[in-house]
């Protein structure tokens, strides 16, 4: 019976044993097969499951003034991300990473929900190094970061409407950052990497496409003119509680924008709060009836046709002349005035007697030709052509009016322009923001040299101490210029309490070198006229200019009463 159990019990263990021997002969077997038959596929297939594509940012080309000072460059910051499924095991850690942030549990929360099913999600785009260098410390599970740029705009508010600014993704939004993204923008790269199962980069596998960095762009701009304009531009709209304004600064011999300014402005730094009606180029999208300052080309047109001369004498008593029901109104009683004395104190029945002179298809042409009503060709975004209607619809209130600057509308830029042809001896020139390549420019004749002197000696006088413009003067320099004073068009009717100041003018007189156009819109302080609110905003910001670009002086030294004499100047623009 004994002997029985034994023989049973052995038989068990023998059958045990074999089966024990044989399973891990199977295994040895198939490890064996696995290693060395499969062993390239299996390494593929767990490649596979760990081998991710990611970006590779490259840096956004950099926008540089005349001088090569940057206006526009992308600085590396680092953005804060997660692995969702690894960062989803931390959660009890989720209310540190959201104070280091700055942001609530809930909006991290929220973003995990949206993202849990991804490989990637962020928390924080852009954050400070301190901040980067907390969340390196805290250590979380499935949080990295990652290195980005951002762009960084180092004059501030000073060229905000000129530049525009970017997006998060660095692509442009507004001003030459959007007209320009095509060259400006990087191309990304993109390698394959190994990552572990905790989304940690152990392995750069290959290089799928190199990164590409954008192309740098160099203006016409120069800082220190475009600063010097920003501040007295600020400072006048602020001191005759002003709604907005705008300066225009040009080279005279080649059309570079050498400054752009508006007020109010914005800083692209920090736009947090701010309205997108504060980020247009005011300068090129916003339009104005120009007033006595297109009266020059009233001028011109009479010079070149023979019919009048800088010494014609105009009977303009008794500082009244009725065109149709309209009549047209001096701010006193001129009398006799030459050509000349017209632009001195800007009288705009003196100005309509020339023009009725002229045909109407005349003056539309020489408006026109000096660039109204079409785009000055600057290439900056949102620009407007302006208003200047044909002739055949004007009637003849029409044809007098247009001879002071009422009834067409005007960009400051293009405004300008059309003085850079007095400026170059009657040569129009395009109008642009990048710095010149030094190639021969193609200008346009639009009168004759004389006449372009002859009008220029009388924008001299209409800047002397006897003219409208005596403000604008600048010491050593002689300056010759035009002011205006325009009655808003309101609700379809010309308002007697709300104007536009301007002056348009270019020194040094001799041999123009730049032409600047001073805007300020509905100007509350007590003085309105151009002369006292437009002019010494020129003057100012000239003069600065002529020292920065060290122009040699053409003019005498100013008398001391100088100032009392601007103020004591009668501005009839």
């Amino acid at each position: 019976m004994t002997r029985k159990r034994t023989n049973t019990n052995t038989g068990r263990q023998t059958v045990v044993i074999v089966t024990f021997v044989s399973f891990l002969v199977l295994l040895a077997i198939r490890a064996g097969y696995l290693q060395v038959m499969s062993s390239e596929y299996l390494q593929q297939q767990g490649k596979a499951r760990y081998l991710r594509d990611v970006k590779e940012n490259a840096v956004r080309g950099m926008i540089r003034d005349r001088n090569g000072a940057p206006l526009a460059i992308s600085t590396p910051v680092d953005s804060v991300w997660a692995h969702p499924r690894t960062f989803g095991e931390s959660r009890d850690r989720w209310t540190q990473l959201a104070d280091i942030l700055r942001v609530s549990t809930g909006e991290i929360s929220r973003s995990y929900n949206r993202h849990s099913g991804r490989e990637f999600m962020y928390l924080k785009r852009h954050v400070t190094p301190q901040v980067a260098n907390k969340v390196k410390e805290l250590a979380i599970p499935g949080v990295y970061l990652q290195r980005e740029y951002r762009r960084y705009y180092p004059t501030g508010p000073v060229s905000g409407h000129v530049i525009g600014f970017t997006n998060i993704d660095d692509h442009g939004q507004e001003g030459l950052e959007l007209i320009y993204d095509p060259l400006l923008r990087a191309i990304p790269g993109k390698k394959r990497v190994l990552k572990d199962r905790l989304g940690n980069i152990v392995e750069s596998v290959e290089n799928i496409r190199l990164p590409v960095p954008g192309k740098d762009i160099t203006l016409s701009l120069d800082r220190r003119i475009q600063y010097l304009a920003y501040r007295e531009l600020k400072a006048a709209v602020k001191q005759h509680k002003a709604s907005s304004g705008s300066v225009v600064v040009l080279d005279a011999k080649t059309g570079e924008i050498l400054a752009m300014v508006n007020e109010p402005g914005f800083n692209p730094n920090n736009r947090s709060g701010l309205r997108s009606r504060l980020f247009r180029n005011r300068s090129v999208t916003d339009v104005l009836e120009p007033g006595s300052t297109v009266k020059p080309f009233t001028i011109a047109l009479g010079l070149e046709s023979g019919r009048f001369k800088p010494a014609t004498l105009i009977n303009t008593s008794p500082g009244l002349f009725k065109v149709g029901k309209k009549t047209i109104r001096d701010t006193h009683n001129y009398g006799y005035l030459s050509v000349a004395g017209v632009l001195e104190k800007s009288s705009n029945v003196g100005a309509t007697k020339i023009a009725l002179a002229m045909n109407k298809k005349e003056l539309w042409k020489q408006y026109s030709d000096v660039g109204f009503g079409s785009l000055t060709g600057s290439g900056l975004p949102g620009e407007v052509v302006g208003k200047l209607n044909a002739s055949n619809r004007w009637v003849k209130i029409d044809h007098a009016a247009i001879s002071f600057g009422y009834g067409l509308s005007v960009t400051p830029v293009q405004l300008a322009r059309a003085y850079t042809a007095i400026a170059n001896d009657g040569v129009l020139l395009p109008v642009t923001i990048l710095l010149h390549d030094g190639n021969e420019i193609e200008g346009r004749r639009v009168f004759s040299v004389t006449t372009a002197r002859r009008v220029r000696a009388m924008l001299e006088l209409a800047v002397g101490s006897h003219g409208t413009g005596a403000a604008a003067q600048v010491q050593h320099y002689r300056v010759a210029g035009k002011t205006g004073t325009v009655h808003k068009l309101i609700s379809g009717s010309y308002s007697e309490k709300n104007y536009i100041s301007l002056f348009a003018g270019m020194a040094p007189a001799s041999d123009p070198r730049l032409v600047m156009v001073v805007t300020v819109d509905d100007p509350r302080g007590g003085d309105y006229f151009g002369g006292r609110v437009a002019a010494p905003v020129f003057s100012r910001v000239m003069s600065g200019a002529m020292r920065l670009l060290n122009i040699a002086p053409d003019g005498m030294e100013l008398p001391n009463d100088r100032y009392i004499v601007q103020q004591k100047s009668r501005d009839t623009a």
